[in-house]
């Protein structure tokens, strides 16, 4: 990577064009745990499934008496994809095991049949979140305005940065890469485009490690012989519906009349096609912004049934709640909105939800909601996945309508009418 310790100014008399980065972390993840176990760098490698019991089985020696250092593990000592059991999902996986077809949120046992020799490593979350937080601030120690869009991306005004306008903006991606390798030892992909909507497509072009730079004018060549599933926005069903229409590149989207569009897929959604396959988007990069829910949910390690499984179902449904409580009382919000999300074993999934008439962040008012919730959706078959949402946020404090709930009875001490089926 070319050496850049600061940002060159931009040149006084150059028009100052809008200048907007997204920023991508290179299989963030699988990134992580290579610096912890460097003999692995090279090698397919999967993250997901279980917790870091795996790591505690490795650290240890071979007679189980003493612990050896994480990077003198032989590699042969990690556990395979092709032993996995288990109903867990790969959050993500490195570019040697992608060539195998393998990605995130794919499930970990369809992963095994396309690269059983992968390795595979749970998940060290704590890990993660403090990386996700160093690569950041490094960000806004440069360029301060940055719209953080979860662990492992975010977007940065480039516009008013010294050297975010040299090289239309490549100058001061260099120096963010550079400074982020230095930091964490990490590496990024950097898209710089007119729009924030360009500049998450440019992030993926040259990956991993790449910097693109997408100009007004390369949205004929750069931009249209693009799938319009590249379109952050443009969905599975979207796609498929788009592609039975002959659509299949962002091109063919752009050349549509938009009002052909909004017969047939309304007038919102319509008109927003053809607004950003013309590479259109005013949206600004926004350096705070309110949560709009927050949740908690599991997937089971074996299918769980609501009558035979009813104590243990019970155990994960409180769980969930005192959860999502604790993430509301921590973060300093409170919501009215209770609902719950359930996948049944043959993939289908219900939600239902309930609005109460005042605020809360308490567990047992979650639960009691949530349980009431529950006895609007059919639980005659096994469950996969369980999970527990609070929306309509407002910050602790701020309610526009009085305070909050005030704490419920336990589940044992509530109405047997409204008691929750398990």
């Amino acid at each position: 990577m070319e050496a850049v310790t600061s940002p060159l100014p931009d040149e006084p008399s150059a028009p100052r064009l809008r200048r907007i980065a997204h920023l991508d972390m290179d299989a963030f993840f699988a990134s992580v745990e290579l610096l912890r176990y460097p003999q692995l760098k090279g090698l397919a490698v999967v993250i997901g499934g279980g917790r870091r019991k795996v790591d505690e089985l490795l650290h240890q020696t071979p007679d189980g008496e003493g612990l050896r250092e994480p990077h003198f593990i032989p590699v042969a000592d990690f556990p395979l994809l092709k032993d996995y059991v288990g109903r867990g999902v790969i959050t993500t996986a490195t570019y040697a095991a992608r060539h195998f077809g393998v990605g995130s949120a794919m499930g970990m046992m369809k992963a095994a049949k396309l690269c059983p020799q992968a390795i595979v490593l749970p998940v060290d979350f704590d890990e993660v979140r403090r990386f996700s937080r160093l690569f950041k601030s490094t960000i806004t120690d440069i360029a301060p305005v940055m719209q953080d869009r979860g662990v492992d991306e975010v977007y940065i005004d480039f516009t008013d940065v010294p050297g975010g306008q040299r090289e239309g903006g490549r100058v001061l991606a260099r120096l963010i890469q550079k400074s982020i390798f230095d930091v964490t030892g990490l590496t990024c992909s950097i898209g710089v485009a007119p729009n924030r909507l360009l500049a998450k497509m440019a992030s993926e072009f040259n990956k991993p490690n790449g910097i693109s730079i997408v100009y007004e004018d390369d949205l004929e060549t750069k931009i249209w012989p693009l799938n319009v599933r590249k379109i952050n926005g443009i969905g599975p069903k979207a796609g498929e519906k788009l592609a039975t229409l002959g659509i299949q590149t962002i091109g063919q989207l752009a050349a549509q009349d938009p009002q052909w569009l909004i017969e047939r897929f309304g007038k919102s959604s319509g008109a927003w096609m053809h607004r950003v396959a013309w590479g259109r988007d005013d949206s600004p990069v926004v350096t705070e912004s309110e949560p709009v829910s927050m949740s908690r949910e599991t997937t089971f390690d074996r299918d769980l049934h609501a009558v035979r499984d009813k104590a243990e179902l019970g155990r994960i449904f409180t769980d969930l709640c005192e959860r999502v409580a604790g993430d509301l009382q921590r973060k300093g919000y409170v919501g009215k909105t209770i609902g719950i999300k359930l996948r049944y074993d043959d993939f289908r999934i219900a939600t239902r939800d309930q609005t109460l008439d005042r605020y809360t962040q308490d567990a047992a008012t979650i639960r009691r909601t949530a349980g009431l919730c529950l006895k609007r959706v059919p639980l005659d078959q096994k469950l996969r996945l369980l999970g527990v949402r609070v929306g309509t946020l407002e910050r602790e404090g701020e309610v526009p309508d009085g305070p909050p709930e005030p704490r419920a009875p336990r589940a044992r001490e509530a109405d047997p009418h409204t008691r929750p089926l398990f």
